[in-house]
């Protein structure tokens, strides 16, 4: 089996039996703000996209480049789809051109022609990716890859039980907004995002240590950012707190803790992979590459700047009565909406800097009232700055997630008073009638996990309330704070309150005080 880097996410595997090229990601994404790092444009796309199957692990810009997809990638490739729960995927492939689809049921291994064996493991919480992430597993004559990307299952057992995996390729970067366009003082802001950094890491070490594969590999990030306005957002400056560190900084962070089985990939790398070893090529020496990062950044936002102001130039749509149009689209929503509306709890309000750069004018989304109207000077919790021109563009093309277009480019600050405040983002991500009845279904299908774990002094649900992950696995005890590590939320044992954001509270006992009914499983404490 070989294995090409292709930049980010996207890689291509080939064998005896056909190719498959996944991700593949080359222009600009969420306004103009990420690129691939290290570039990839220059590669040869025409050969690359002569491919016999393509797999698209979910809908955010930087994984699903529809302008490549359509310019460069064989119609005739057949399309590993994952069992989403909308059909947005499959419409968007189909409107580029592609006509056949393997539509893949999640966890199950299907055979393709000449024995090559896939199976895709598809996320669909609202949180994950837009609507839907996945995972592509792939076999041939006994060689395994995990292609993880980033999504981010509870646990790798699945995969496991397949049989031992050879290369194990999966994200280490961030990829959010947070906590960077965040009003805060420059060293809170530091401090939250050191932790968000060592969460990272620790995340990405627990799945590698659950799948104990033979060869990892870091992948899926971090984007760079090449105007001038968002460059302080690259890991260049010597900030402990910078989400974004790069394929090389894992690589001494994992030696850190003892790994010696990771291969860089740049652009153009190329694995080949046997049941004993794995020999990787490369255009360039990765450590001599990254040592002179700064100097391909810079590079790469000069030949970039036309492509940036070129973009900027398409934004601006004074004809859209913003106000209007955010009623007439969104108002209806609201009024459909239960789970997402009460779990925002008040209103959130958008303040729209003019073209001047000056001017402001602010608009609330009341979800109480269920209504979009002009801001009367009441207190908000959730507050959002960006400039007009970019939510008049939003109307304008009709988007329907707001989180894959205008705060994942990382054009706008943001205010809040108390929590994080996951129904924010999972309704703006909603903005359809497809959408958001699938959100709403969801959040209504929870119900609370019935069995309990020991951890340290604490019986605590087997689930996180957050996205059920197996706190066996992933749960921390700090004395009355328990941490998940999957995404980092925190709980007050004492009182099942979620620490990290609204909602969620997990049912908790000190250890020894009956629960009629409940199953207990002892497990130690992480660490212990």
């Amino acid at each position: 089996m070989r294995i090409t880097g292709t930049g980010h996410a996207s890689l291509r595997i080939d064998t005896a039996a056909g190719s498959i090229l996944c991700d593949p990601w080359v222009n600009p994404a969420y306004f103009a703000s990420w690129f691939p790092f290290p570039d990839n444009s220059l590669l040869d796309w025409e050969t690359l996209g002569d491919c016999d199957y393509l797999y698209v692990s979910h809908l955010h810009r930087d994984h699903f480049d529809a302008e490549h997809l359509k310019r460069f990638v064989s119609k005739k490739a057949t399309v590993l789809l994952p069992e989403f729960p909308t059909s947005e995927m499959r419409d968007e492939l189909e409107a580029l051109g592609f006509t056949r689809f393997l539509e893949t049921k999640t966890e199950q291994v299907h055979e393709l022609d000449g024995g090559l064996k896939i199976m895709i493991q598809a996320l669909t919480s609202p949180t994950d990716g837009p609507i839907g992430d996945s995972s592509l597993w792939v076999e041939y004559d006994g060689i395994r890859v995990l292609n993880q990307n980033d999504a981010r299952p509870t646990d790798l057992t699945t995969f496991n039980a397949l049989g031992h995996v050879d290369v194990h390729l999966l994200q280490f970067s961030g990829a959010i907004w947070y906590p960077m366009v965040y009003e805060l003082p420059e060293a809170a802001k530091r401090a939250f995002g050191k932790q968000k950094r060592d969460r990272q890491f620790d995340r990405t070490f627990r799945y590698i240590d659950d799948l104990r594969a033979s060869h990892v590999v870091p992948i899926a990030g971090p984007p760079c950012f090449l105007d001038d306005e968002l460059w302080q957002f690259n890991d260049i400056f010597g900030d402990e707190g910078n989400i974004f560190p790069d394929q090389w900084v894992f690589q001494e962070e994992y030696a850190k803790v003892g790994g010696t089985n990771s291969t860089v990939l740049l652009p153009g790398s190329v694995m080949t992979v046997t049941a004993g070893s794995a020999d990787t090529t490369h255009p360039v020496d990765p450590a001599e590459f990254f040592a002179h990062k700064v100097e391909h950044l810079e590079e790469m936002r000069e030949r970039k700047r036309p492509m940036i102001e070129a973009a900027k130039a398409t934004w601006r749509h004074p004809e859209v009565d913003v106000l209007k149009e955010m009623q007439r689209r969104i108002e209806p929503l609201l009024d459909e909406s239960v789970y997402l509306a009460k779990g925002v709890g008040g209103p959130v309000r958008f303040d729209l800097v003019g073209y001047d750069g000056e001017s402001v004018e602010s608009i609330v989304v009341d979800f109480p009232e269920k209504q979009v109207r002009v801001y009367n000077d009441e207190k908000v919790r959730y507050r959002f700055r960006t400039d007009r021109a970019l939510v008049e563009h939003l109307l304008h093309i009709g988007e329907v997630d707001w989180v894959n277009s205008l705060f994942l480019s990382c054009r706008f600050s943001a205010a809040r008073i108390g929590q994080y405040n996951e129904f924010v983002y999972a309704f703006f991500k909603c903005l359809s009638e497809e959408r958001l009845q699938y959100a709403e279904g969801w959040y209504a299908e929870q119900k609370p996990d019935a069995e309990d774990i020991k951890l340290g002094d604490w019986i605590v649900q087997r689930r996180c309330p957050h996205l059920k992950a197996d706190l066996t696995r992933f749960g921390i005890v700090d004395g009355k704070t328990l941490t998940c590590q999957l995404h980092g939320w925190k709980f007050d044992l004492a009182s099942g309150r979620c620490l990290t954001s609204v909602g969620h509270e997990l049912r908790s006992r000190p250890a020894g005080t009956p629960a009629p009914g409940a199953e207990t499983v002892t497990v130690p404490a992480d660490g212990e």
